[in-house]
């Protein structure tokens, strides 16, 4: 069984037991960032019980070995779109976000808190996560080095028992991001439900638009039938001042007509004697 010295100092050693992501929950509780997965550099500090310092200067020792390992550094907008999508929900139900103004964001996932576990000598966190790695882990298997079909076989079977035991914690990850998505999903309904209920005030305010539509076109239909028979009627008016005009007309005529009569006759007729004047005495 390798010491925790040999552990400390092999990156090997380390690599042969980074599928045991498990262990970190037996010794002590992660606190990972709304999005169930990662943890920031302040998160892991807190974890270990150390300064952040002191994690910074285990990834800036080991910084090929940590990316290798799920580190990663957000910047730009790739930082913007990611503290986007991971709002969190305060217990009042209102979003809480991520503190603004930041350059970067160090995300760690559960295997690279168990490789810095196992790189960070002044923590008794960690010093417990790696007697715990240590305690628990099985006897070596037998390798056939003289064998070259059994070169590697050993680190293969490891890596297979890694993966398997990444599935559990696998999927605690997956837990928290289906509750936000559940979450999501139900604001999604509710405003679903919010925009039914506009549509169908829309839709009686509509119909009662198309009502008031129609009273007005039936009163406009009445203006028109009134208009029409005004119009009727005007016609008959100019109909029978046409035919008065016409009367008036012929009247005019008879009337000069005989006038001219009346003119002729007088000049036919004598001339009446003038009566003589008496003379006075």
């Amino acid at each position: 069984m390798p010491s925790e010295v040999a552990l400390l100092e092999s990156r090997t050693l380390r690599a042969d037991h980074l599928g045991r992501v498990d262990v970190l929950e037996k010794v002590k509780a992660l606190r990972l960032l709304p999005d169930g997965v990662h943890l920031s550099t302040e998160g892991v500090a807190t974890y270990f019980v150390v300064p952040t310092e002191a994690v910074n200067s285990v990834v800036k020792r080991h910084r090929d070995e940590l990316d290798t390992n799920g580190l990663r550094t957000l910047k730009g907008a790739e930082l913007q779109a990611f503290e986007m999508a991971n709002l969190a929900i305060s217990e009042d139900g209102t979003p809480r976000s991520y503190p603004q103004g930041r350059a970067h964001l160090r995300l760690l996932t559960r295997r690279a808190v168990l490789n810095i576990a196992m790189l960070l000598r002044d923590s008794e966190v960690a010093r417990c996560v790696r007697t715990y790695l240590l305690d628990t882990e099985e006897t070596p298997r037998t390798v056939i080095a003289s064998d070259p079909r059994y070169d590697g076989l050993d680190l293969r079977v490891t890596n297979l028992e890694g993966s398997k035991a990444q599935i559990g914690p696998a999927l605690q990850e997956l837990g928290p991001v289906l509750s936000r998505m559940s979450v999501r999903l139900e604001a999604m309904d509710h405003r679903m439900a919010a925009m039914d209920h506009r549509m169908e005030a829309m839709d009686r305010r509509l119909e009662v638009v198309d009502g008031r539509l129609e009273g007005v076109d039936r009163r406009l239909e009445a203006v028109d039938h009134r208009l029409e028979s005004a119009g009727r009627r005007l016609e008959s008016v100019d109909r029978r001042l046409d035919a008065t005009n016409r009367v008036v007309g012929a009247m005019s005529v008879r009337l000069t007509d005989l006038s001219e009569d009346v003119a002729d006759i007088q000049r036919r007729l004598p001339h009446p004697p003038h009566p003589r004047r008496k003379r006075r005495r």
